[in-house]
Formats: structure tokens, sequence, C-alpha cells
């Protein structure tokens, strides 16, 4: 009764907002028990809290999908009295499926956790059914008040999954029905056996007999073949039954056959395909939803029941070898070998489309750059392959050679090797099994592309156009050697750079392959046109995954008018149905400048990450919008108003826009990346006392005061005292603004150049890293040397 208390405690008021709280959980993006797993440990702690012994969180882990199935479609009061007896049926299914070990201890959980809901509940289901739905809310609070944003549910999804295990379940039911029957025909085959030699027995006396009849014999004869044709009519009875057992033995392996295989095409074609294809959206900033340990968990169960399957076939098989003659059935031979055949194939099916790259490799790689990378085997801890430890080798080949390969009908290792296209050091390694996790794995720590050997180039390509990937190739024994599978695997695709000037041409082929890629293409395909929706999305997401802040619909209409350069269409879904080529997207240099689009955004989105995270996510920054749109806002603002917005003509650059005494809007020079390592933006602002309002009217120490950096009173452990280094205006501003020209040409509003100075340094001048001479030597860079060295090494 205390549950029971605990729910009708909360006021009606709370009643109604839960109600609309599970309305909202309807359009699921992932499971509520997945994202509390993700929780920080303190917050998880609080999840773990809200069960006790009443509730065995184990419960509650293991049978995830079906409650927030059950719980979340709002049953009335007369559906939840069968809440108790459902949930005890899927703890029992459950637990039948916990084969392992390693599982023992929380199978005996779960079915304790069974018997005492069972006992507790069973007159007063809607009890247990209220406690869970306040326990899910509770799960959700501090889910929101961890993350800071809303949790969204997938019903569907979790159904979908719940319906898999249940149809593994029948399998496995199944596949144990006709291990009995296997016992069964087997006994009846032994006892025919018996009985069919022992009639042959009376035969050979009833032979002897007839060689010298007498009166005593001719009866003891009588005898016999009476006895011998009573065995022979239940000889006769018995074949057709073991017949009959047979064809129908057959029957049902067959069904099991095909219903695996449709389990099987669940598994990889769904749902790890689904996997890798989100492994590759999170290359672009996409939170992946799905567990490839949860896959692991269904492979391995399909694994046992293929196994088992193939050695009911072939246990099969070698009865109907040897038994007696009149019960052999060529026929039956001949089905038994097909579906061998079958159940092996889906076996090795099933082991090469579960060798999957667990961490892929950088998908912009520099030479001579130290990688990882980490492969694993979903199904090697059911089959045993770790008794005989794997080794996999690593060699990077191109585009064509991996078209070359997944064209060959026989896998690399019994056909023709690709051809490699560049050195790869460290690209060896065994598998290891962890008995804790029940994954076999091998992680390569230490790689490194020495050199690259590049194809050649037609029009306008360059080598960051150009999309190699890593062939992980390995051998495994299964069933101790009766078994042996060639296996291979190809990484997404990676762009190899030599210097660092060339990462945002290799982010940009990286990124648009990773986004639009169509499932099942030829390597490594993506189409030359998409939609601007399908194009804003990918860059909102980019955006957001690296600066922790989203793009609003302006800003994305900024980022079409910049990309397309002409009118827009107002409404949005014209705009969004506009069609973005590959050229536009990075080949294309902006209007009057020598960058691209992507050229410009991936510098913007680099220096907010590194430099205004913060500031962007309190909206402090307006970033995206034009000059002559923040000139026309200034305009009508009083002096000191300003407003932060991303340079067009500068890479990586962020200005700041103000109205001057004489309200005339100023643009001052932009900062960047170099300039807001040495001071922050927050604090260059509060070095401009000209600033005083950002747009429209809001003091700027109210928004910009916490992130101002506090001054040092102390000296420092050497005795000196450390500089400041302060912004400020050349003097001439503060006489008539006709003396601020603007270096750029086709600027429209003059743009004043800031300086800033020490109290005990003079102003800094330009380093070598900016001066024509570096630029000279970087023209005729040879390759393997990088000046980011340099650069790094100026900058401390």
């Amino acid at each position: 009764m205390l549950l029971w208390f605990v729910y009708a405690s909360i006021t009606q008021k709370c009643k109604i907002v839960y109600y609309w709280i599970f309305r909202v959980l309807f359009t699921v993006k992932m499971s509520l028990w997945a994202r509390a797993q993700q929780l920080p440990p303190e917050s998880l702690q609080k999840v773990r809290t809200i069960y006790g012994d009443h509730f065995p969180i184990e419960v509650r882990h293991c049978l995830a999908p079906w409650i927030e199935s059950r719980i979340w479609t709002g049953e009335p009061e007369e559906q939840q009295r069968f809440f108790v007896d459902e949930l005890v049926q899927e703890i029992q299914a459950h637990a039948d499926l916990m084969l392992s070990p390693d599982m023992f201890v929380t199978k005996m959980k779960l079915l304790d956790a069974a018997k005492n809901f069972h006992i507790t509940y069973s007159h007063t289901p809607h009890e247990l059914f209220q406690y869970m739905r306040r326990a899910l809310a509770m799960e959700m609070e501090v889910i929101q008040t961890a993350m800071g944003t809303p949790f969204v549910a997938q019903p569907q999804t979790e159904r979908k999954y719940s319906e898999l295990i249940t149809g593994l379940q029948t399998v496995r039911q199944k596949v144990s029905m006709v291990s009995e029957e296997i016992r069964g025909l087997q006994a009846n085959i032994e006892s025919f056996s018996l009985e069919y030699h022992e009639c042959l027995k009376h035969k050979g006396h009833m032979n002897y007999l007839q060689q010298s009849m007498t009166n005593d014999r001719r009866d003891l004869a009588a005898c016999l073949r009476v006895q011998i044709e009573e065995t022979e009519r239940k000889l006769n009875a018995k074949v057709a039954q073991i017949t009959q057992s047979q064809l129908e033995l057959v029957d049902h392996m067959k069904e099991n056959i095909a219903n695996l295989r449709q389990l099987q095409s669940q598994v990889l074609d769904e749902e790890l395909i689904k996997w890798k294809r989100e492994q590759q959206l999170s290359g672009n900033g996409v939170p992946m939803q799905s567990n490839l340990n949860t896959i692991q968990e269904w492979c391995e169960l399909l694994a046992d029941l293929i196994w088992t399957t193939r050695q009911q076939v072939n246990n099969v098989a070698r009865i109907n070898t040897k038994t007696v003659v009149e019960l052999r059935q060529p026929h039956l031979a001949e089905m038994l070998d097909e579906m061998s055949k079958t159940v092996t194939g889906l076996l090795s099916t099933l082991v090469t489309s579960t060798f999957v790259i667990e961490k892929q490799p950088p998908q912009v790689m520099k030479t001579n750059t130290r990688f990882t990378a980490t492969v694993r085997l979903l199904v090697g801890g059911q089959l045993n392959v770790h008794m005989t430890p794997p080794r996999v080798s690593v060699v990077i080949i191109s585009e064509q050679q991996a078209q070359l390969l997944l064209k060959s009908e026989t896998q690399a290792g019994k056909g023709k090797q690709p051809v490699e296209c560049g050195d790869i050091l460290n690209n060896t390694g065994t598998m290891e099994y962890q008995p804790t996790s029940r994954q076999l794995s091998v992680s390569f720590r230490n790689m490194q592309l020495r050199k690259i050997k590049r194809a050649e180039k037609k029009g306008t390509e360059s080598v960051m156009d150009e999309k190699l990937t890593l062939l992980f190739q390995s051998q495994f024994n299964v069933g101790g050697g009766e078994l042996v599978f060639q296996v291979w695997t190809l990484s997404l695709p990676v762009v190899v750079i030599v210097h660092g000037n060339q990462e945002p041409h290799g982010w940009a082929t990286v990124t648009w392959d990773n986004a639009f890629s169509p499932p099942g293409r030829v390597p490594f395909a993506v189409p030359d046109k998409v939609t601007w929706g399908q194009l804003a999305e990918t860059l909102r997401i980019k955006f957001g995954s690296a600066t922790g802040g989203d793009l609003s619909e302006d800003n994305l209409r900024f980022l079409a008018e910049k990309i397309f350069r002409t009118s827009l269409p107002m409404n949005t879904m014209d705009l969004n149905a506009m069609a973005v080529s590959w050229t536009q997207f990075c080949k294309d240099a902006l209007p009057e400048r020598n960058f691209t689009f992507w050229e410009w955004f991936y510098m913007v989105v680099k220096v907010t990450r590194d430099y205004l995270r913060t500031l962007w996510c309190d909206h402090l920054i307006m970033g995206f919008i034009q000059k002559k749109q923040a000139e026309e806002m200034l305009s009508k603002c009083p002096p000191g108003t300003f407003l932060l917005r991303f340079s067009d003509s500068e890479l990586g650059g962020i200005t700041i826009a103000w109205v001057g005494d004489g309200n005339e809007v100023f643009s001052l020079q932009p900062f960047t990346s170099r300039d807001l390592m040495l001071r922050s933006l927050a604090d260059r602002v509060l070095d401009l006392t000209q600033l005083q309002f950002l747009y429209p009217n809001i003091a700027k120490d109210d928004v910009f005061s916490k992130y101002y950096t506090k001054p040092e009173n102390e000296m420092l452990k050497n005795g000196y005292v450390k500089p400041v280094l302060v912004t400020t205006l050349p003097s001439y501003m503060s006489s008539s603004p006709a003396y601020a020209h603007s270096p750029d040409s086709h600027r429209n509003t003059p743009s004043v150049q800031s300086s800033y100075f020490s109290a005990a340094t003079p102003a800094q001048n330009d380093s070598f890293m900016d001066s024509d001479l570096f630029e000279q030597i970087r023209a005729f860079e040879p390759e393997g040397l990088d000046f980011d060295i340099y650069n790094n090494m100026s900058m401390k």
C-alpha cells in the first residue's frame, strides 16, 4: 500500500502535468533508460535511489523497452489489471534467454523479482503500474535537470525491439522442441533396430528348422512364423511412424531456419546497418542512438541458435546414414545436405557481417601522425573464436580498389589482394577477449600513415577530393577449426592530407559524404546536388555539435543567401527545396573573395568552438548577419550600441559594429583566433569604453561581466608583475570619423583597426608568420614539412 500512498499524494495538478509529459514522450528519439545510463555518476545515483528492494534495478535495466512502451501508452485502469501478469511473463521470458554463466546472478534476481511481483501485486496491479509511471517521471526529471534539454522518446522503436526479443525467444523454444524430437527419433530408431535384429534372428532360426522338418519342429516353425509376421507388422508400422517423424522433423528445422533467416536479416540488415549509418552521421555531430552492446546480445543469441540448428541438421543426417537400410531415405539425405549448406551460410553471413569497426580511424588523416582504430567481432565470445586468437591486419586502399573488392564474388584473402596505396606502421594486432564484457576486439593505438600514393586527378579535382579507406582483414576458426571464415571490413572514407592548411577542404569532402551517402552505394558515390533543406540540417548539426549552440532559422537563411548569392523565396518550404551543388558548397569562391562558402563556415565554427562558445550559447553574438543589415539596425539606436557579427571578409573573424557619437556606424577590424588567444572577446568589449549597450539596449556589463577576466593583484612567483593587454581605438577616433578609412574597398562603412598596449611592453609588430617572406616559403613547402608546427611554437 505504500506505493499507492506515494501516488495518491500527488496533487491533481501534478497528475495533469504528468499526463501531458507522457503525451509528449510519444515522439521519442531515444529510450529513457538509454539516456539515464549516459548521466554523470551523481545524477545516475539519483536514478538508482528511485528503485529499491521492492523493484530491483535489474528489472528496470533488462526490461527497459517493454516497460517504457507499456507505461507510455496511457492504458485505462481496466487494462492495467493485466500489467503484473504480463510483466511476470516478460521477466521469465527474458531470464530464459540468459544462458551464459556470467548472467546467472542477474537471472536469479529477475526470477525472484517475478515471484515477488506476483505475490505482492497480483490483486492490486494498478498500484505497480502507477508506481512505474511515477518512477519514469522522476527519471525524466533527473535527466532534464542534468542534461538541460527535454527528453523525447520513441515507443514504436522500443516495441520493435520487444518484438525482436519475442521472436528470438519463440525460435529458441522451437529449437529446443526439435532437440526433443531428435532424441525421440533416436530412441525410436534404436528400438526399431533391436526389434529388427530380433526378427532377423527368428527368421534364421525358422530357416534352420525347415531344413529337417519333424512334427515338433513343424509346430515350433509355425509358432515362429506367427511371431515373425506379428513383428514385421509392428516393424512396418514403426517404419511409417519413423518416416513421418523424420519428415515432420525436417519441416520443423526448415521453419526454424526460415525464422532465423528473417530475424538475422532484421538484426543485420536493419539494426546493424542503422548503427553503421548512425556511426557515419556521428562524424558530422549527430548523437548516436543505437547501442552496439544490445546488437551484440541479439547477434550472440542468433549465433547460439544457428549453431545449435546446424548441429541438429548434421545429427539427423548422421542418424539417417547409420540406421538400417530399410529406414534410409535418399531424398531425406539430399534435403538435409541442402539445409546444412543453408544454415552454414547463415552462420557465415553472421560472422562476416558482425566483424565491425567499433571506433573509426580519423576521416581526415594527416601523414606521419599517430591515429587509432578498434575492430570487434560481435559473436566472437559466443562462438569461442578467441580460443584461437585471430590476428587482424590493416591496409589503406583507394576508392577504385574498394569498388573492385565489393564487386568480387570471393572474399579478400581467397582472391587477389587489393593494391595498397600507402604504408601504415603498426598495422597488425591480435584480438583479445574480455570475459566481463564478452567482447572480442583489438585496438590499434599507434598506427601511422607514412606515405601515400595518389591517384591521377581529373579536371578540377584536388587531393582533398580523393577518398580512401582502411581495409581490416582477419581469419576466424569456428567449432575447433571445423569452419574457417575469411573476413574483412572497410572503414568510412578518409581523406589524407599532408599539411594543416588542407584540413578545411578535407572536412568538406568528409562532411558531404557522411551526410548524403545513399544506402548500399558503390564506394564512395555521393550525389553532386542536394536540397538546401538537407544541407542546412547538416550545417546546423555540425555547428551545434562543435559549439554547443544551435542555429536559428534566420541564421540558416543567412547561410543560404551566402551560398546561393541570389534573391531567395520567402517561403521556407520553397527555399528548402532549392538544389545546391558540391561546387557551390566548397569549390566556387564567394563573390569578391578568395575563399569558398565552406572555408568561411568552417572557420566560423572553429573560432566559435575554441573562443566564443559561451558567448554564443548565451546569445550575446548575433553572428550571422549581413554588414548592411547590421548598419540599418544600429542606425536607429543611440550612440554606444553595438553588436557582434562574423566577418564576411576575414576567415574565422568576428567584428564589433557600433554606433559612434555622430550616429555613424563603425566596424572594428575583425578579431581572429590569434587575437582571441591573447585576450578574450569579452575582455576586449570591456576595454572599449565606446561600447555601452548590446543591441538592442542591454547594458554590456549586465551580460558580459561574468565573462570578464578577474584582475590578478598578486605578483608572480618569480617576483615580476604580469602585464595586461588592453584593446584601444586610435586617437583620431575621438575627432571626426572621416579619418577612419576602411582597409577593404568593398566595405561601405569605415572599419577601425584596434590595437592593444601594455604598460610594460610596446605594441606588438607583425610576426614572421604574417610576413610575405613566410608565404613565399610556404609556396615551395615540400611534402612532410609542416609549418603549423612553427605556427604553434610562435604562438607560445
